[in-house]
């Protein structure tokens, strides 16, 4: 894992913080399906609940969406 540059795993950050999209570690069918809810490489996100025990709640080019931990742990972002 790649924690330079601020680079970590969307599930990492907290609300209220924002970053970019870097990086989606996953397979085919995975990517195509964070690709159709708008999270792709250089989209700005902003997260906006993060429970330990739930999805990720994340703000995405106008839109809400709720991730799950496993699949925010794939979502690589830069804090901006």
């Amino acid at each position: 894992m790649n924690m330079t540059n601020n680079i970590i795993p969307l599930a990492f950050m907290a609300p209220g913080e924002r970053g970019q999209i870097v990086e989606i570690r996953g397979g085919y069918g995975m990517a195509k399906r964070l690709y159709g809810m708008g999270l792709t490489p250089n989209s700005v996100i902003e997260v906006i609940v993060s429970n330990p025990a739930g999805p990720i709640l994340v703000n995405v080019r106008g839109s809400r969406v709720a991730i799950g931990k496993g699949m925010a742990m794939k979502i690589f972002v830069r804090r901006i």
